[in-house]
């Protein structure tokens, strides 16, 4: 089946594979051998890697070719087609990033956070307002600097002078879409004050715990340029970051493209204006999280999914490999992005679609890999390749 949320168009560095369609996609490129499983390790010694530059998040298509199971119903195809429509209103305003808008969906239905990173311009906070203008859902915007307090995030006491008490003011981590952009800029105790919401979807202060509302999301930003005077996230935090997607900057067709919606009025600051409208609600994001937790795993499956995150533990180029909460997320995410295709089961394709973005994040490197030039990417990669597909 094709794609309906396909990926940006390859680039003659990558190979690609045929949907149904005849639309072709972009195949995940090989990492040097010597970082797969130790089986795949070669006889003579690896030559040291040139840094590569980091290739965008590509989903491919799988067709679900040799596998069967349930179809979805008349309800779940109408939310399926709610999620497609959504992803076309954001691509009115959003140019050249069809594989982060890709992602953010299945983190948003999958009911986790996404990390975005990229130089700036290229769309990150716009991605986001899109979204929420899209989805007809709040969204509140915290701009991370070394000065910002966790009570800044959730929210604090304050004495009530005409009730003669302290009352709860609310921050702006009550909403259903928060943008924490650069993140990074913040130090450790402010980051982790975003940890219960993350988590538990719940904001805990002065002994009174309080629900936040649904959907939530947190949908942070970096740059990987500039790292002078930032605090990266430690492993704990990323690890809770269901996606991690990267934003190129975007082709020389998109780029033109780009420019001339500006030429013609395009108003970044002025969605509505620009035409983006609702086409989905919270409604719709809630049903289609129902539905793919309903979609069926084969145990052949499961156990591929399993020997891939556990084979990530014993590749020589790391140190600390994907926990089971990496391989749980792994579940969701493949469930998510079957169910977008229209089918009612997981293939192995599908996790092969999303394990680069959300294993990728999880990993920590040996030095002496970093030092090489290999990418937690190249790793994903070689796993991938190394670890027999049932049939």
């Amino acid at each position: 089946m094709t794609s309906p949320v396909p990926g940006p168009t390859p680039s003659p560095h990558h190979g690609s594979t045929g949907a149904a369609s005849g639309q072709s996609y972009p195949a995940p490129s090989m990492p040097p051998v010597a970082y797969g499983p130790p089986s795949m390790a070669p006889t003579q010694p690896a030559q040291p890697a040139q840094p590569a530059q980091p290739a965008p998040a590509s989903f491919a298509a799988p067709t679900g070719e040799g596998w069967s199971g349930r179809s979805l119903t008349t309800s779940e195809k109408s939310t399926q087609e709610a999620l497609l429509a959504l992803k076309s209103e954001i691509g009115k305003a959003v140019v050249g990033q069809d594989a982060a808008v890709t992602g953010l969906i299945v983190s948003l239905v999958a009911g986790g956070h996404t990390l975005l990173e990229g130089v700036p311009g290229v769309a990150k906070t716009l991605l986001v307002r899109t979204l929420a203008q899209a989805l007809d859902v709040e969204m509140a915007r915290i701009q991370f600097t070394p000065d910002l307090m966790p009570a800044d995030i959730t929210g604090s006491m304050i004495w009530d002078a005409g009730r003669s008490e302290f009352v709860f003011r609310e921050g702006p981590v009550f909403t259903n879409l928060l943008l924490a952009d650069e993140i990074n800029r913040t130090p450790p105790k402010t980051q982790s004050a975003l940890l219960e919401s993350m988590e538990e979807h719940t904001v805990s202060v002065d002994g009174t715990t309080r629900a936040l509302p649904a959907p939530f999301m947190v949908i942070a930003t970096q740059n990987p340029i500039e790292y002078e005077g930032t605090y990266p996230l430690p492993e704990a935090q990323l690890d809770r970051f269901l996606l991690k997607l990267e934003l190129p900057l975007p082709s020389r067709d998109a780029e033109i493209d780009i420019v001339a919606r500006h030429q013609g009025g395009f108003n970044p600051t002025s969605l509505a204006k620009a035409g983006i409208h609702p086409v989905a609600g919270a409604a719709d994001i809630l049903a289609a999280h129902e539905a793919a937790a309903r979609v069926e795993v084969a145990p052949a499956v499961t156990a591929y999914l399993v020997d891939v995150c556990r084979a990530t533990r014993t590749s020589p180029a790391v140190r600390l490999g994907v926990s089971p909460r990496g391989a749980t997320a792994l579940l969701r995410t493949s469930r998510v992005w079957a169910f977008l295709q229209g089918r009612g089961f997981v293939t192995p394709d599908d996790i092969k679609t999303m394990a680069p973005s959300t294993l990728a994040h999880r990993l920590g490197l040996r030095a002496e890999a970093n030092l090489e030039g290999i990418t937690a990417a190249n790793v994903v990669s070689g796993v991938l390749a190394a670890t027999p597909v049932p049939r």
